[in-house]
């Protein structure tokens, strides 16, 4: 087994990390708290990401981007999540938020959408929870009913982040055709499509700022479904699997920093004339969180494998989702504690980090969903405990 990553990806690494700190870095006191930083700052930052080779890093090539592949991927999340700029816009100013639903575009969909997004030029969303549907197709209760050549939809989508600034959204809805049900499908609707309107945002524990969207008989050529009637739900499954692998890096990240700043601390501050380093307690503090981000990035950087290999990862990536989540949240609230009231207070980006940490097992599906999918694969027989061994 080679655990050595390529020269060239060590590479990417290398440079991101010094973008982040010397780009990023400065930025975030400004910006931390805020849902996302300005355009134009956005926009100037994408330039310095286009001169230094680094836009579309993770996209395939021959839609303009760097190819890196899954194990790439996060090895760059895992350099941006150490900044708290904003933490889930940060990764827009080295690639487009794309998703792996725009790839089954049909040919003019891709010249519409899919490259324009590549290139930085339009923005999307993705909208498939519903105040009754979060994990739950069969909850699903947005409508697209056939009308001719036009699909008519109407229902009520929530938590969909970037909807206010999207000029298109991916959306699924529960597909009719002369009454009869026909499953779940995917479509991309326009900006400014009658019918389609922002409804309120939601301010989050986290400085996310999700938005509902509304649907009210917004016609939609038949044309512009992506792939098959009733293909919705593998499109959505898809992309929930890339997200919820896209976690994994994020936390271990986050957690590294707040390692980082937890043993920097103890190194310094004394109590009762001696440093906090030398307290057991402190020191066990440490050990379990070093021990548990190692576990976290071991089992980001094996599902990635599996992505680059072309195999099947479903069951790694609710894995990743799961304990990584779970093991920001012990490592930031560990950190915490070893700073004391410093901790606690906003000159230090702790209890920011630990906000976010908290939204994380409840976005991309929630801890209970993750453990449900994961013991349903053990218990079926259809993951067996030597599927870890490939």
């Amino acid at each position: 087994m080679d655990f050595e990553f390529p020269p060239e990806l060590r590479m990417l690494r290398d440079a991101v990390r010094r973008f982040v700190e010397r780009e990023l870095m400065p930025l975030e006191t400004r910006y931390a708290n805020e849902p996302d930083i300005p355009d134009e700052i956005r926009h100037t930052l994408q330039e310095k990401a286009k001169e230094l080779g680094f836009w579309a890093f993770d996209l395939p090539e021959d839609v303009g981007g760097g190819g890196v592949g899954a194990v790439g991927m996060c090895l760059v999340f895992e350099e941006l999540a150490k900044c708290n700029v904003p933490a889930f816009r940060a990764p827009t100013v080295l690639t487009p938020y794309l998703g792996p639903v725009l790839f089954h575009c049909n040919a003019e969909q891709k010249q519409k959408y899919l490259l324009p997004v590549a290139r930085g030029e339009k923005r999307t969303c993705f909208a498939l929870t519903e105040p009754g549907a979060g994990s739950d197709p069969a909850g699903m209760r947005t409508t697209a009913v056939a009308d001719g050549d036009y699909f008519v939809l109407n229902g009520t989508k929530i938590f969909i982040t970037g909807a206010d600034k999207a000029d298109f959204v991916q959306v699924f809805a529960r597909t009719v055709r002369n009454g009869q049900d026909l499953g779940v499908s995917c479509f991309l609707v326009d900006k400014g499509t009658p019918g389609l309107s922002l409804g309120q945002s939601f301010e989050l524990v986290s400085p996310d700022r999700p938005w509902e969207l509304l649907f009210d008989n917004v016609r939609v050529p038949a044309a512009q479904m992506i792939g098959e009637v009733g293909q919705g739900w593998e499109l959505a499954r898809e992309f929930l699997d890339m997200g919820r692998l896209i976690h994994g890096p994020k936390s271990v990240g986050r957690a590294q920093r707040a390692l980082e700043l937890a043993i920097a601390h103890a190194n310094v501050r004394h109590t009762f004339g001696q440093p906090l380093a030398k307290r057991q307690a402190i020191q066990w503090m440490i050990a379990d969180s070093l021990v548990e981000l190692h576990a976290a990035r071991s089992m980001v950087y094996h599902a990635a494998w599996k992505v680059d290999r072309g195999l099947d990862y479903h069951l790694e990536a609710s894995a990743v989702k799961l304990y990584a989540d779970e093991m920001l949240i012990r490592v930031i609230d560990r950190a915490i504690q070893i700073h004391g009231g410093l901790g606690l207070s906003r000159e230090l980006p702790l209890e920011l980090m630990y906000r976010d940490a908290r939204s994380r097992t409840i976005t991309e599906g929630s801890s209970e969903m993750q453990r449900m999918i994961v013991a349903a694969g053990a218990l079926s027989g259809r993951y067996g405990v030597d599927r870890f061994d490939t």
